[in-house]
């Protein structure tokens, strides 16, 4: 009986591992590409909070056309993590992404934080991204190391 649980628990495992690359990959595509269209298209609710945070640390750009590339920029990072042998790029670019996003929490407190430790919508919907960067993080984790290859 223990056998064959240890069986199926090995089997399991190992659907998982086979699994989670292209379905983390997936699931980052949906997020940005959809995400980023969105803000393309006026759309998106966190264009407000967007406005006022490059107000405030971009104030020579002009809105209409930031959140235009910004929205691209978010659907390329989605599109790269389903183009194999592109992850790196996709995860440097997710990083940077990622150092972008959490501004709101130190510039834009207001719109952040009900109170210490407790936030807005707007602020809980910046923490969420540290699943994104932990699903990152395991996606770096299952690459190869890039091989150094000499004349």
């Amino acid at each position: 009986m223990k056998e064959d649980l240890v069986a199926v628990d090995t089997r399991i495992i190992s659907i998982m591992r086979k699994a989670s690359p292209p379905l983390a990959r997936f699931a980052i595509f949906v997020v940005f590409f959809w995400f980023g269209v969105l803000k393309v298209t006026g759309d998106s609710s966190a264009n407000p909070l967007v406005a006022d945070l490059l107000s405030r640390t971009l104030p020579f750009l002009t809105f209409s056309q930031f959140i235009i590339w910004f929205g691209l920029f978010e659907m390329a990072i989605g599109i790269l993590f389903l183009i194999p042998k592109t992850e790196r790029i996709a995860i440097l670019l997710l990083a940077i992404h990622m150092i972008t996003t959490v501004l709101p929490l130190i510039f834009l407190p207001a719109m952040s934080w009900q109170r210490a430790f407790v936030p807005t919508l707007e602020g809980q919907y910046i923490i969420k991204n540290l699943v994104i960067i932990a699903l990152a993080v395991s996606l770096a984790a299952s690459l190869h190391p890039l091989k150094n290859h000499h004349g």
